[in-house]
């Protein structure tokens, strides 16, 4: 028997999945979501809700208050598509050159949209509701904005939750882990300086490019002799730049790297192992090497209690087997600096289909499966009637 929440929110499916399609072919980049945030605000005014907007720029917090209950809940949808093109052919694929939602943060957004509406007309609540809608997640830093700009001084909330769609978990299966969930993340650049000079006389060189290879190999023995097997840890150079003509030795590089750990302490000694490194491999070339920290995102740690309260509500929502229990990921997701500043809450995925043919996002096929905004917009529903009863 289906639960009398879901078949509610029937009648407006089509609505929200045109809405869902509409934000897919308007995509806008951290920062930049002021389309989206407009009609994010305009439609939360229209079903009652008081807006604020402004926070981290494009953020737009919509608050809803029914009966005298003092519990005070926050769900989070992100906004921002990527800056990249898309190739998946639907109809309604990205009207904009270079910027496409490859992730699925106009589902994201559409979800928290349809309970919105819902929660709105049903008011079936007692206590305070505060949809965070955020900008820049995938800049890894919109979230830490938002918070820096008060979000939770001027919106308390009690228990806070999250939702990413996942491709390659089974279709509407809810994932669930205690603890660290997903990876830290840490941008860094590495400038070295050496000496230029002609391709023809090294020996009046200090070769920056040399010196960068030699940086980059050495910092592969930081995970494997510095970091117990037991602690995941990532360190990825992602790109070197070093001149453009075969003739010239260069005085400068620049190096950019990403770093992923799902523990605190190990994030610290990597992050310093990164730096020994490579001062100390350029100064044993004559050369310098000067690190920069671009940004970073904490651990993403869940809250047990809070994640049992979403496995109790998914469960009766959908039943037990709809349940899973999931491996960390290495990749990051910035709601850490909201659960980190807020522990009481939890961030949880919903399967979007493993079917071989289904894109990973960030793929430039990759598309928002329809077919769990309801599942994602009753979850939301039910877990807001459950926490303020």
């Amino acid at each position: 028997m289906t639960h009398p929440i879901i078949e509610a929110l029937r009648s407006t499916e089509a609505q929200f999945i045109e809405l869902r399609r509409h934000f897919h072919q308007h995509p806008e980049i951290g920062f930049e979501e002021h389309q989206t945030s407009e009609r994010v605000a305009q439609l939360l005014q229209q079903w009652g809700y008081e807006v604020h907007r402004g926070l981290a720029t494009t953020g737009v917090v919509g608050t809803l208050k029914a009966g005298n209950g003092s519990k005070r809940l926050g769900l989070r949808a992100d906004m921002d598509a990527l800056p990249m093109q898309e190739g998946s052919g639907k109809a309604w694929s990205s009207t904009v050159e270079g910027k496409f939602h490859g992730c699925g943060h106009d589902g994201h957004t559409a979800t928290l949209l349809y309970a919105a509406e819902y929660l709105a007309r049903t008011r079936n609540f007692n206590g305070t509701l505060n949809l965070i809608f955020q900008p820049a997640e995938e800049l890894l830093y919109g979230g830490r904005v938002m918070v820096e700009e008060s979000l939770f001084e001027l919106f308390p909330c009690d228990h806070i939750f999250g939702l990413h769609n996942m491709p390659s978990q089974k279709l509407g299966m809810i994932g669930l882990r205690d603890g660290a969930m997903m990876a830290s993340s840490d941008t860094l650049h590495i400038e070295v300086n050496g000496v230029g000079g002609h391709g023809a006389v090294p020996e009046h060189t200090v070769d920056a490019t040399l010196v960068a290879c030699h940086i980059t190999l050495a910092l592969q023995s930081i995970v494997s002799r510095n970091i117990t097997p037991f602690e995941p840890a990532v360190v990825t150079v992602g790109s070197i730049q070093a001149g453009h003509a075969p003739n010239i030795i260069n005085d400068k590089v620049l190096m950019k790297l990403t770093v992923r750990t799902l523990n605190e302490k190990v994030r610290q000694t990597v992050l310093q192992r990164i730096h020994d490194i490579a001062t100390a491999q350029a100064e044993s070339f004559n050369a310098t090497a000067t690190l920069r920290h671009i940004n970073g995102s904490p651990v993403l740690n869940n809250n047990p209690a809070a994640n049992e309260m979403v496995r109790n509500v998914a469960t009766d929502l959908f039943g037990e087997a709809s349940i899973a229990s999931v491996g960390a990921f290495m990749g990051s997701e910035d709601f850490a600096f909201m659960l980190e500043k807020n522990p009481n809450g939890c961030y949880f995925t919903i399967g979007a289909g493993d079917e071989p043919e289904r894109c990973m996002v960030h793929n430039p096929g990759y598309d928002f499966n329809d077919k769990i905004l309801i599942t994602g917009a009753s979850l939301w529903c039910a877990l807001t009637e459950h926490y303020l009863r």
